[in-house]
């Protein structure tokens, strides 16, 4: 595999490390419903998906995202040029006097490294990502995308036809399509199958026939091709009209004659033909997804929905509701978590919602924008008019990111509470997801043969002595604590299989 190379690079290519841990502060005024497990996250995507770590790493199953495609064009609300103010005081914090030297593309790829690794951090072993991009940054997106997620686990590119009409916006050839690049976390993931639209159907399957009545049908081969992966089954099979055909079939002979006494095996038109199996439409369980796509909405659709809510096009070019619908279809479940780390005008959002009002699915949605003049008044407000006009079952809650975890002399921020400080440590201790359910008292959890405390009711009040001894587990499993101070002895201590750890020097920094 290439190596990916530009200025800037060795400044960022482990800095998601360094982001600082923040807390998330609930704003109940725009948030919609009580108690919704959706989130639309204001505040900065880097920051933001670091604070989602510990309540949700390794447990969402789809992520889309649409970044910047780095065109130049600053016309419009949403900064289409890697140039804003906040990511050039980014850049010249974390790569340096280095970042006057960068070019756009340079800076695109500082910006989206360490996202992407964070986005990995937060998918399923079985989640997808597919991320919109253009000719602008798509080859080094894929080189990006080779080094963090493994090339082996590139699912392939979708063209995707953005508009059907043709303008003048090029002098040599009218550009119509973008592109969505797709990558698996990991070889187990496997997208779903597309169910059969009726156009689908009228076109590829026949209508029904004397020898095959019930319902539209189609023949598929039952010979294998050359080079089949998973081998044949050689036998011969002689058609109604006498002709034997010898070869390598995919089925073994038991399995062609039950598909032969079923009425089920077609030999073309004279009956001499090469075997094929015949599948009715009703019985399709669907289709794999080409990786060409026509038959979705386009941008003007998009624009359109846009202009439904808010009587008039806030966005010029946002995504339509359509084109994630296909993304959800093939990527999630019912009940699956979807993230959108650049959320715009949050389409996401919607097309969750009108999936799971088509199917009566669960499915769970994470936004998070950045700008401050787009969160609240566009992406948010779309959420909010699109529940209320087309009457979707589900809320969201609005979160700004609050202070870092740890202030600027290493403690810990008063204002942070027992279960946002137990959710971090529990998360950095075991790289997994606290359960909240578990907490009790100063027990925060368990992982593996270890079980874990935390002595936490605000800053330099927390003492492991002989009283707080009695809240913690008599069980012979080893047992960390987080307090400020241990007045205990050493014999006390390993009697009780006791790990002290000190507040703050011995949190760990993720």
């Amino acid at each position: 595999m290439a190596t990916l190379n530009w200025i800037g690079k060795d400044a960022v290519v482990n800095h998601d490390k360094e982001v600082p841990f923040k807390l998330f502060k609930k704003v109940k005024g725009a948030s919609v419903g009580e108690h919704s497990k959706n989130l639309i996250v204001h505040g900065d995507n880097l920051e933001a998906l670091k604070a989602l770590m510990p309540h949700y790493v390794g447990k969402v199953k789809c992520i889309y995202i649409d970044p910047p495609y780095n065109t130049g064009n600053e016309g419009w609300v949403y900064n289409d040029k890697v140039n804003s103010p906040k990511i050039k005081q980014w850049l010249g914090k974390v790569v340096g006097k280095e970042s006057e030297d960068l070019t756009r593309h340079d800076k695109w790829l500082c910006m989206m490294y360490p996202r992407l690794k964070l986005l990995r951090d937060l998918l399923t072993d079985d989640g997808f990502i597919f991320i919109s991009v253009d000719e602008n940054e798509h080859c080094n997106l894929r080189g990006a995308m080779d080094e963090i997620f493994l090339e082996e686990n590139h699912v392939t590119t979708v063209t995707w036809q953005r508009k059907k009409e043709s303008s003048n916006d090029s002098r040599n050839i009218t550009v119509k399509a973008e592109y969505i690049v797709v990558y698996a976390r990991s070889k187990i993931a496997q997208l779903n199958l597309l169910s059969l639209s009726e156009a689908y159907i009228e076109t590829a399957y026949k209508p029904p026939t004397k020898e095959f009545p019930n319902g539209k049908w189609r023949p598929v081969p039952i010979a294998t091709t050359k080079g089949h992966k998973s081998g044949g089954y050689t036998y011969e099979i002689v058609t109604p009209s006498g002709k034997k055909h010898k070869r390598e079939w995919a089925y073994p002979e038991e399995s062609y004659k039950r598909l032969l006494s079923e009425g089920k095996i077609y030999f073309g038109m004279k009956g001499d033909g090469v075997p094929q199996r015949v599948i009715y439409a009703h019985e399709s369980t669907g289709i794999p997804a080409s990786n060409i796509w026509t038959d979705v909405a386009t941008n003007k659709e998009g624009k359109n929905e846009i202009i439904n809510l808010f009587d008039g096009g806030i966005f010029e070019t946002p995504k339509p509701v359509g084109l994630i619908k296909r993304i959800l279809e093939l990527a999630s479940q019912k009940d699956s978590l979807i993230l959108d780390s650049f959320a715009g005008s949050g389409t996401t959002a919607q097309a969750v919602l009108d999936l799971n009002k088509e199917d009566g699915g669960s499915r769970k949605f994470i936004l998070v924008e950045m700008e401050d003049k787009v969160a609240r008044d566009i992406t948010a407000e779309r959420v909010k008019r699109a529940i209320k006009k087309y009457d979707y079952n589900d809320g969201f809650e609005y979160c700004e990111l609050d202070k870092p975890l740890f202030n600027e002399d290493g403690q810990i921020e008063e204002t942070c509470d027992f279960k946002q400080f137990a959710t971090y440590i529990y998360f950095t201790e075991t790289q997994t997801n606290i359960d909240p359910k578990k907490i009790s008292g100063n027990y925060i959890g368990e992982y593996g043969d270890t079980e874990y405390y935390l002595l936490y009711k605000g800053k330099n009040k927390n003492e492991l002595d002989k009283a707080t001894l009695k809240t913690i587990g008599d069980s012979d499993k080893k047992k960390i604590v987080y307090a400020d101070r241990c007045l205990l002895d050493d014999d006390t201590l390993a009697a009780h299989n006791i790990v002290f750890k000190q507040i703050p020097y011995e949190v760990k920094v993720y």
